[in-house]
């Protein structure tokens, strides 16, 4: 089965995965799949990754996080852009998501960044999810 949008296919599976309580999700692999999959670690929401090799692209083995009493540390994932609407920000535009507790991915000139991150070098982009 192949994804018209695979930046919203993988957020799907971790959503889904995190509602389970699932250990483990496995997406298949691509280069800004990574680079989203290492913001998520870096925040902490979730345990790490884990590449897998194979014949074809490859797989990211994610191990999904929860809290001592077994909620999901993951409360909510959207996507934003969309392959048929896509959405930029300025700097200046970036929203505070839940108040501040969550965050934007962004696709910016340097490269993926969270919200925080964008606002501190000083550069918008396009706006991939939200998540808190």
């Amino acid at each position: 089965m192949y994804a018209t949008d695979p930046i919203a296919d993988m957020l799907t599976r971790i959503r889904n995965a995190s509602s389970a309580g699932l250990k483990y999700t496995t997406i298949p692999a691509s280069i800004i799949k990574i680079e989203i999959t290492k913001i998520l670690e870096t925040e902490g929401l979730i345990r790490g990754f884990r590449l897998i090799k194979d014949n074809g692209q490859g797989k990211i083995k994610i191990a999904m996080k929860y809290s001592e009493v077994g909620q999901p540390v993951i409360r909510g994932i959207t996507r934003v852009s969309k392959p048929g609407c896509r959405v930029y920000k300025g700097v200046e535009d970036l929203p505070k998501i839940r108040g501040g507790l969550g965050f934007a991915i962004l696709t910016t000139p340097k490269g993926v960044l969270t919200s925080k991150t964008a606002r501190r070098e000083r550069v918008g982009g396009e706006v991939l999810a939200y998540i808190w």
